[in-house]
């Protein structure tokens, strides 16, 4: 089977500081979390984001804007190891 992203929602994980969205491989549903540190790295790459305040907020419009580039990164952390859930951190964006 082939990792799909069907459903667009995604939300805030506090205990994780992550944001949590979720990848499907036929009837399985993968859980992934994209650490805020990441998301941080990539927001620092487009100028409309980084003058906004650290906040759930940003990390959530920051997913929303790479949202192509984390999903293209979901699928090759699936593809090099199956997990019970994927922590993609800013070393998995290079």
């Amino acid at each position: 089977m082939t990792l799909e992203f069907l459903n667009p929602s995604r939300s805030f994980d506090e205990a994780r500081n992550a944001i949590r969205f979720v990848g499907h491989d036929g009837m399985s549903e993968v859980p992934f979390f994209v650490e805020v540190k990441a998301l941080t790295r990539l927001a620092m790459s487009s100028a409309g984001l980084c003058s906004m305040e650290l906040s759930e907020e940003f990390y959530l419009s920051t997913f929303d804007s790479a949202r192509g580039s984390i999903e293209d990164v979901a699928h090759e952390a699936y593809a090099h190891r199956r997990q019970t859930y994927y922590m993609l951190t800013a070393a998995d964006f290079r």
